[in-house]
């Protein structure tokens, strides 16, 4: 009895130790008070590699210098959004913005959609919208306040919407411009405002930034940097795992987010204290977007088997998209 007692004291201690284990966190196994690699535009995370901070410095230069519109083109993953939150979160108190998340919209859905971020009634016909939005630039222009629209995955719009949006930069005054307008897109948007039926667009940007993928030492930065944000010291990536992370993510840091928080979950649920080129390596087999010049044979490792399972969901393994 004694003997069967013992067995069930330490069977109930080695499951007592499990589900304490599973309850941690995994970025808490790292000294870390919150996730580092989440997918979310969450500007306190924003790294100033030099294609960022050009774009960034290049908006603000413009946005000072009353241009009606400006093109920002990157690739997916380039960190686009990440950049225009942050340029809205920087804005000086002069400038009213509005933000267009969704571009698949009419003309007229269009105009509501900046009605309403503007705060100026949204029901009625498509020019009444027009005429509304005008009435409240004219006014805001003499308040000596500047209006600004900033258009997400742009490359999405609609031909007459894109007309649409052309239309809005018509209004000025003797002076100045009543409204600026940024798009942001993937390099289709050019190839889209170079077609016949959109040059008029064209000849009005005055100016276009290009965010790049991160190189191998902005890649390293860029890592140390998210887990410094995180609570971290920065050198939980060796030298070749962060070395690995820039070669199968490309350099898009979206990519390297998804990469860098699986080869985090790995190492975690090894018990690991630094993440290694091993993990880093595993983490990419399991993701489709990284498999180019990877090897995809089957992995030796899954997170169910590693007991992770209740940790990542926990940890809102959601987040990884």
């Amino acid at each position: 009895m004694r003997k069967s007692s013992g067995r069930r004291g330490t069977h109930e201690g080695r499951k007592q130790s499990t589900a304490a284990s599973s309850a941690t966190a995994w970025w808490e196994h790292f000294g870390l008070r919150e996730p580092p690699f989440g997918l979310t535009p969450d500007t306190s995370f924003f790294f100033p590699a030099l294609p960022h901070q050009e774009a960034h410095e290049t908006l603000r230069y413009a946005l000072n210098a009353g241009e009606g519109f400006l093109v920002v083109e990157g690739e997916v993953g380039t960190g686009k959004t990440l950049l225009l939150r942050r340029v809205l979160n920087t804005l000086p108190a002069r400038w009213q913005a509005a933000f267009v998340p969704n571009p698949g919209l009419d003309p007229r859905g269009l105009y509501a959609a900046i009605a309403n971020e503007f705060g100026v009634p949204a029901d009625g016909a498509r020019e009444d919208l027009l005429h509304r939005l005008e009435r409240h630039f004219i006014a805001l222009a003499r308040q000596a306040r500047q209006p600004v629209v900033l258009i997400d995955e742009a490359q999405a719009l609609p031909a007459d919407t894109l007309e649409a949006v052309r239309l809005l930069t018509n209004l000025e005054t003797e002076k100045r411009k009543l409204l600026q307008v940024v798009l942001f897109g993937q390099p289709e948007l050019m190839t889209r405002l170079h077609e016949k039926n959109t040059r008029q667009i064209l000849t009005r940007i005055s100016f276009h930034a290009v965010l790049r993928p991160l190189d191998r030492r902005e890649m390293a930065a860029y890592v140390s940097h998210r887990l410094k944000v995180a609570g971290g010291d920065g050198a939980l990536f060796t030298r070749w795992a962060a070395h690995a992370l820039w070669r199968v993510s490309r350099g898009l840091p979206r990519l390297a987010n998804i990469v860098a928080a699986k080869a985090m979950m790995l190492a975690f649920g090894r018990g690991a204290q630094q993440v290694t080129r091993r993990h880093v390596m595993a983490a990419a087999r399991d993701t489709l977007a990284a498999r180019k010049g990877v090897s995809v044979a089957p992995l030796a490792w899954g997170l169910a088997l590693l007991g992770l399972t209740a940790a990542a969901a926990a940890a809102g393994w959601r987040f990884l998209g």
